[in-house]
């Protein structure tokens, strides 16, 4: 029987996954789309925060596959992300016919597919906007998914703070929170925080691994980010052992430049772990600071896509 997979990122954050689940729920109510069997995936087991959503508003997370999985008559929906890199290992670009994303295009497919590309702050937020647009009488979740979804926006947003965060996010965002009947949107966001912050049980090495993007520059690069409301105490108590952890994954994941983002999302601050003098360097000239002991303050900057990746393009690329 002919699926259509429909999957977010590796290292799925919360608004990959959400997206995708919503994306495979309205898919299967909207016979116009044509995808046989709609079915929401995940590349990687969930994170703390993600799993954590998922229990909370009682839904069943998407299953995990591999490559493997995938049979030739298949076909797959990207959400999230477009970029190579950042996709399921092993997956066979013919069998791409959708891609629903607000990131940068980073594409060369050799046939046409559906793009629906916006710059928001959050993939959910494109796919409830679907939602609302597709077919005669739009489609609305149901309250437990009305929340997850509220909850992908919030967090991919960081409460509605962070740099990518537009107009639509904040009003598409309160349309799901009636649905969900979710009155205190803060505390929800606060919650979230917290649930971000809950590390301990994560090795140094599963920390610098539990998100991350990698990026075909001028060199390889990987940028790891960890939101918390307890940056100074997880610099102060752990900060050599993600640093040697860092070089660790710079090597098995084999890229040239690898950075960490240590995001306080009350403070509205980053700072960066460098694991050698080459990524030292590239911080500097890129925000114009310096660095300290593996470690650079580039101030009041959360957003991974659009404030920390570009930058460092934007050196390794003169």
């Amino acid at each position: 029987m002919s699926k259509t997979y429909i999957i977010g990122h590796q290292k799925p954050d919360t608004d990959s996954a959400v997206a995708a689940l919503a994306l495979a729920e309205l898919f299967q109510h909207l016979p116009c789309a044509g995808y046989e069997n709609p079915v929401a995936v995940v590349a990687d087991p969930l994170n703390p925060e993600t799993s954590y959503l998922f229990e909370k508003f009682g839904v069943t997370p998407p299953q995990q596959i591999s490559a493997k999985d995938i049979q030739p008559e298949n076909k797959i929906v990207l959400v999230d992300h477009n970029e190579k890199s950042q996709r399921l290992p092993g997956l066979n670009p013919e069998q791409i016919v959708e891609i629903v994303d607000h990131h940068k295009v980073n594409l060369n497919l050799s046939k046409p597919i559906f793009l629906n590309f916006k710059a928001w702050g959050s993939a959910t937020t494109i796919v409830y906007f679907m939602m609302k647009q597709y077919g005669s009488t739009p489609y609305q979740p149901n309250k437990k998914l009305a929340g997850l979804m509220l909850s992908a926006i919030l967090s991919d947003t960081v409460g509605y703070k962070s740099a990518t965060t537009t107009d639509h996010d904040k009003k598409l965002g309160a349309e799901l929170a009636t649905i969900a009947e979710i009155e205190n949107v803060e505390a929800l966001a606060l919650e979230i925080f917290k649930a971000k912050s809950n590390l301990d049980d994560l090795s140094d090495k599963e920390l610098v691994k539990n998100d991350y993007k990698k990026y075909q520059f001028a060199q390889s690069v990987l940028i790891g980010q960890i939101e918390t409301v307890e940056q100074a105490k997880l610099l102060k108590e752990r900060k050599q052992g993600l640093l040697e952890a860092m070089k660790q994954v710079k090597a098995e994941e084999q890229v040239d430049l690898i950075f960490l983002a240590i995001t306080d999302v009350l403070q509205i601050n980053t700072k960066l772990l460098l694991a050698d003098g080459a990524s030292a360097e590239i911080v500097e000239q890129a925000f114009g600071t310096k660095t300290e002991k593996g470690s650079a303050d580039i101030g009041p900057k959360m957003s991974r896509k659009r404030e920390i990746a570009p930058a460092i393009e934007k050196i390794l690329k003169k």
